[in-house]
């Protein structure tokens, strides 16, 4: 099924041989080693890998949240990685969403205050009418006035997607977004991140380490130690798991000098609580 989109002649976001670097000579860790990939528009794709893989780091070039070491990033027609830091602030407050794992929410804001936070610090005015059709489009509508403390995780959740969504970017990224979430709680999120796609044209990018998750995307990209390694179209949660028990097998069984390029915890979780996440 095809989609109308903000950028029907090209990728919502492509990158091209991107690398990520950290660290210099002996201590360098390599988070991305040479990445192509595209996003097309209205399309929903999970990016998966072992722990260590790169997937946040892969998130965090394609949203302009971290920079390459080398190689492009192309959002709707724009290169990313030939903007200054003002101007790639602004691109990222007007032309994408974010949403975590952690809900970043301002405790002290109710849920309308918090939808509104990035059209405020974007130094636009925020329709009072527009949040609260925000809200209610992920069904909080009778939430409007209810603090962080008040709401459960899902509720919680849908709170910081409707802030995601209320500048109208052109692509969503969305790093473990039901990793807090009960199983249940977890579907009906995923539920409305499909529909977004199916009814919206919405583009939506999400890691995940979990295959019921990856199920509702329309593809799956795997990471092995920075790398591309497969992908796997209309997936279903039986066909992940075992892709992703074939990658943990290998990685787990190969020499230690094949999987010193991204350490089991590393620079991969690096930016994501960064300030400006729970403000965008």
């Amino acid at each position: 099924m095809t989609h109308p989109s903000r950028n029907d002649t090209g990728d919502a976001v492509r990158l091209a041989s991107v690398s990520r670097t950290y660290g210099t000579g002996a201590d360098a860790v390599t988070a991305l080693d040479r990445v192509s990939l595209a996003f097309p528009p209205a399309t929903f794709t999970a990016v998966m890998g072992p722990s260590g893989s790169g997937k946040s780091t892969l998130l965090q070039c394609a949203a302009g949240l971290d920079r390459p070491t080398s190689g492009s990033v192309v959002l709707g027609g724009t290169e990313l990685t030939a903007l200054s830091e003002a101007r790639l602030t602004r691109l990222r407050r007007r032309r994408v969403g974010f949403v975590f794992q952690a809900f970043n929410l301002l405790p002290a804001l109710t849920a309308e205050q918090n939808v509104a936070l990035p059209l405020r610090l974007a130094g636009h005015r925020a329709s009072r009418t527009r949040v609260r059709e925000a809200l209610a489009e992920v069904g909080l509508g009778d939430r409007v006035r209810h603090r962080p403390s008040e709401m459960s995780g899902g509720q919680q959740q849908r709170v910081a997607l409707a802030r995601a969504l209320i500048t109208r970017p052109e692509v969503l990224f969305a790093d473990e977004p039901t990793g807090a979430l009960d199983s249940r709680t977890g579907r009906e999120v995923l539920s409305l991140l499909r529909a977004m796609v199916d009814r919206e044209a919405r583009t939506i990018v999400m890691v995940t380490h979990d295959p019921v998750a990856a199920s509702y995307a329309d593809r799956v990209v795997f990471l092995v130690d920075g790398r591309v390694d497969g992908e796997l179209p209309a997936p279903t949660a039986e066909e992940v798991a075992r892709r992703m028990t074939v990658l943990e097998t290998v990685r787990n069984t190969a020499p230690d000098t094949a999987r010193k390029a991204v350490p089991e915890t590393g620079p991969e979780t690096a930016g994501t609580a960064r300030p400006e996440v729970a403000s965008c």
